[in-house]
């Protein structure tokens, strides 16, 4: 198979025979049966690909879909003027950042549909003209398709309130066309990151249909596990062989550290197409997507924001919690969600709610370790601290994981884990412990889960040895051991072959590390 890594282009996918799972049948849905639309996905999901399909559509191009499911379903090919956007590729923290693209665009539009410019910059008025032309000389309504439209927005959210509201303004004019151009439109496709209200862009025309949360077009980018099982046995065969498992094992695998991803309530299993296409072409489980790109933006967010990702994560929320982002309040969930590091876990439906966490290991290991270094201002040793963590603990070495534990937590710069108070001491305590204990999760099973005697703070299994830990502040760790035993935490595991191991470790605030550690063997 040859995997289109790093290739948008539908032309270009099939007319070199790159491996495509075929979405046409929600392409004419979407053309068929509405006219303006926005979907929300994650960056590197498929949505310039989307797009680029689309346009092969209404350019009518019927021979790059022979074969596909469109092809049955299509029966009258008509081509229209096009008018594709797409932001990406340009920092809009520069001045004057977006008009100029909006410049160069309008344009090359302007000499196509021989236009001549106005005496201003005004967007509205100039695409109005441009979309009057086209469909006087095509005889076609026109359909204009933005890629991250979103784009100038995000690469100054939080960062110069100034620039945010020209681009804003801009933005804003530009698509106000929309209601004024409505007679002259085809279809309108907008994609993006993240869906912003109250500052809205979208406030010059009638509200797009937002599908981004549709059962019908859950799966319109990104894998199925279905699809994933049926169209792709060949390259799940051979990670399997480089491997040295079976091909359920690697299923297994995969869907550990790609899948997770769900987009309504249908619960639809969808893996990252950029992920899973690049483990295939490199036969290695690795962290494709969170290597492509910081989302710099989130972490500006979290540090305006004063409770942790562990106040967000495994929770249940309403709708309004996450799927609009109010740039006015200072409450990253929306953001976090609809930038892929959150998804849909679970849905209540008689209550409405949705459970919300980290979609898999890949997103877990990645957006952890970056809140975790900016937290605690250790990015050097981090990852290989982890790591060396957990084969301590897969190997049954508790000294030495107490050892490792101990001298990171010192390794910590003063002055981020001084805290002056009683509530922002024992915040920070939390905190770490739940950054640490939660990294650790991606290799290892984690577990904070009500037991009929209590909470147990957490609970560390690997294939051989499992650890119940109860941390104290300021504290004794006899104390904590004690109540691993008062509360009977260890009783789930009496029967378990592995060998069990209760911990009481004591932080003290004094000198931010561990200063009383005591263990017994069940």
């Amino acid at each position: 198979m040859k995997y289109p890594i790093g290739i948008q282009t539908f032309e270009q996918i099939i007319e070199e025979g790159y491996v495509y799972v075929d979405k046409t049948d929600m392409v004419y849905s979407l053309a068929n049966e509405g006219k303006v639309y926005f979907l929300s996905r994650p960056r590197r999901f498929g949505k310039s690909l989307l797009l680029s399909t689309l346009r092969a559509y209404f350019e009518g191009r019927k021979e790059l879909f022979k074969g596909l499911k469109i092809e049955a379903m299509e029966k009258n090919w008509h081509r229209h003027p096009i008018f594709h956007l797409d932001f990406n590729g340009i920092d809009y923290t520069m001045p004057n950042a977006l008009r100029a693209k909006f410049e160069g665009y309008f344009a090359q539009w302007e000499e196509a549909y021989g236009v001549t410019p106005g005496p201003d910059f005004n967007p509205a008025s100039r695409f109005e003209r441009i979309i009057q032309a086209a469909v006087q000389q095509s005889g076609q309504k026109v359909v204009v398709l933005v890629d991250e439209y979103d784009k100038p927005l995000l690469d100054v959210l939080e960062k110069d309130a100034e620039l945010m509201e020209q681009n804003r303004e801009i933005l804003k004019a530009f698509y106000s066309v929309f209601k004024q151009a409505d007679a002259y439109l085809r279809f309108v496709f907008l994609t993006g990151v993240t869906k912003f209200s109250q500052v809205s862009v979208f406030s010059g025309f009638n509200q797009p249909k937002d599908i981004s949360m549709y059962d019908q077009y859950e799966a319109l980018c990104g894998i199925t596990e279905e699809e994933l099982h049926t169209q792709f046995a060949e390259p799940i065969h051979a990670m399997a062989l480089a491997e040295n498992c079976t091909d359920e094992e690697m299923k297994q695998l995969l869907k550990q550290h790609y899948d997770g991803y769900h987009f309504s309530e249908q619960m639809t299993d969808i893996y990252n197409p950029f992920s899973i296409l690049n483990a295939f072409d490199a036969k290695k489980i690795r962290d494709f997507w969170f290597a492509t790109g910081t989302p710099t933006y989130l972490i500006r967010l979290m540090n305006h924001f004063h409770e942790g990702i562990d106040q967000l994560t495994g929770k249940y929320y309403s709708l309004d919690a996450f799927i609009n982002y109010k740039a006015d309040v200072e409450y990253p969930l929306p953001m976090i969600y609809q930038s892929g590091y959150l998804t849909i876990k679970s849905f209540e439906k008689d209550l409405g709610l949705f459970l919300l966490d980290f979609p898999n290991n890949e997103v877990k290991e990645g957006f952890l370790t970056m809140v975790t270094s900016n937290y605690l201002q250790c990015e050097p040793t981090l990852g290989s601290w982890v790591r060396q963590a957990v084969f301590a603990l897969r190997k049954g070495e508790l000294d030495t994981f107490h050892k490792q534990l101990t001298s990171f937590l010192a390794s910590i710069p003063y002055s981020m884990r001084r805290k002056e108070n009683q509530p922002e001491r024992e915040r920070y305590f939390q905190y770490t412990f739940y950054l640490l204990l939660r990294l650790m999760s991606v290799y290892t099973v984690y577990v904070e889960k009500e037991q009929s005697e209590g909470r147990v703070d957490c609970i560390v299994e690997t294939p051989n040895f499992v650890y119940i830990f109860e941390f104290k502040l300021d504290g004794t760790a006899q104390k904590a051991l004690q109540q691993i035993e008062d509360k009977g935490y260890a009783r789930p595991y009496e029967a378990d072959a592995r060998t069990v191991y209760k911990i009481g470790a004591n932080f003290s605030s004094e000198t931010g590390t561990i200063n009383d550690w005591v263990s017994t063997m069940q």
